[in-house]
């Protein structure tokens, strides 16, 4: 109806622009999804998509289930669909617009399942519709029993060939759609969001879009970029990085969650952008012998990037043996993705060496000849002599024992050798 009309019976009523960029937008990041289910893949504007999945359902086992797959991510991402099937794909998206979900495999039935269908599903003409009314073809059978030559003469030949593709009489060639090298999506919230928690939401319909995109590639993302549109400032970058290449959506959503939580928002947030760029193959998962096992390596890595998300990338990171002999300089951090070089086993000790190694050696109290650590220390190890580093004036002389104190617990002690006395403590056992 009007716009006046629909105001005077609502006057509640917000009346947005139609926005047909964003529509057409949304659609390419629909197909780009949906390319997990087929490789074929034809955009037909302004709302349909003609999915070709003959060759998919023996993986996904028939027809309604890659329905239900579809409905259920779409409903995920905000979209309300209608899916049909038939043998071609004309007769399938004229199907869907009339609002019956039915699937059709035998290519005989397309026009008794489509004669009951409206005109207007075929035909977008006002003037055209108008006309067919007033001859009373108001279905597509009404259309079929009229005779084609003074059919075609009154209304043209575009219906009647559209007729025919979609019966299958003639060949309907599609474009398929091919999808980009990276992904973009851009999200318009419906009001102005200036709370960091409110976002999620929508953030995860992004992640789920991003997740579809990934399985059809065979591949993951290590690095995405969350950008937070504003009204009056510049947008608000979030960068999210990975040490494996992943696209598990949940797993995107709690790295989201960990770093938009504590984010400041300059001014309220109107739209939200996903980039993602870094997209990197991704390996086929190793599954265990017995159902129901876990993988720990996926555990450890999706741990370490949450402590990256809530502490900062450069706070948690990976630690390399160094060949040095020096308990200061043994080891040393390093990135965790990076293949750090083995260190012979020459230049590593056998000795144990303290879980909890002290920044700086703490002096110890020396009692009747004896190192005190809340009590008298019993010396069960040692001495482990190190003497290194008089290239780089950091010359070491000592003696390292492991001792045990009044309570049972392992530490890790030394004594200068060229100084009077000194034992200090410099590591805990765990």
């Amino acid at each position: 109806m009007t716009v006046s009309a629909a105001t005077a019976l609502a006057p509640q009523l917000v009346v947005r622009p139609r926005n047909v960029a964003a529509e057409n937008e949304a659609l390419l990041g629909l197909a780009a999804w949906a390319m997990q289910f087929t490789p074929n893949i034809a955009i037909d504007l302004p709302a349909s998509l003609a999915l070709e999945v003959t060759g998919s359902t023996r993986l996904f086992g028939s027809l309604a289930r890659i329905a239900a797959h579809l409905g259920e991510g779409c409903a995920q991402m905000g979209f309300t669909i209608r899916t049909a099937a038939a043998p071609t794909a004309r007769s399938a998206i004229w199907l869907a617009r009339s609002g019956r979900e039915v699937f059709v495999a035998d290519p005989m039935q397309i026009e008794r399942t489509i004669a009951g269908l409206p005109v207007c599903v075929a035909v977008e003409d006002e003037n055209t519709l108008d006309a067919l009314a007033a001859i009373g073809a108001s279905r597509i059978g009404d259309v079929l029993a009229l005779p084609r030559p003074e059919f075609a003469r009154r209304f043209g030949q575009t219906l009647l060939d559209d007729l025919d593709r979609a019966l299958g009489r003639v060949p309907d060639p599609c474009a398929f759609f091919t999808p980009p090298a990276t992904f973009h999506a851009r999200l318009e919230l419906p009001a102005e969001v200036t709370q960091t928690e409110a976002l999620l939401f929508a953030v995860k319909r992004l992640f789920v879009q991003l997740d579809g995109f990934l399985a059809a590639r065979a591949g993951g993302v290590r690095r995405f970029v969350l950008k937070l549109t504003h009204r009056d400032s510049e947008p608000t970058s979030v960068s999210i990085g990975l040490v494996a290449p992943s696209r598990d959506a949940s797993h995107f959503t709690v790295l989201a969650r960990e770093r938009l939580t504590p984010l400041a928002l300059p001014a309220p947030v109107r739209a939200i952008s996903l980039e993602a760029d870094d997209i990197a193959p991704l390996v086929g998962e190793d599954l265990t012998l017995f159902p129901g096992g876990s993988c720990p390596t996926e555990d450890w890595w999706q741990l370490v990037e949450r402590l990256r998300a809530r502490l900062g990338t450069g706070m948690v990171h990976g630690v390399a043996l160094a060949a040095e002999h020096r308990p200061e300089y043994a080891s040393q951090g390093c990135e965790l993705t990076a293949n750090g070089k083995a260190v012979p086993a020459a230049t590593v000790s056998s000795a144990p060496r303290p879980f909890w190694l002290l920044a700086d050696p703490r002096p110890l109290a020396e009692i009747d000849a004896a190192p005190h650590y809340g009590g008298p220390l019993r010396l069960l190890a040692g001495p482990e002599r190190i003497e290194s580093g008089w290239w780089d004036s950091g010359d070491i002389a000592r003696d390292y024992f492991v001792a045990q104190t009044p309570d049972c617990a392992l530490v890790w002690i030394y004594r200068e050798r060229h100084a009077a006395g000194g034992w200090f403590l410099h590591g805990l056992f765990a």
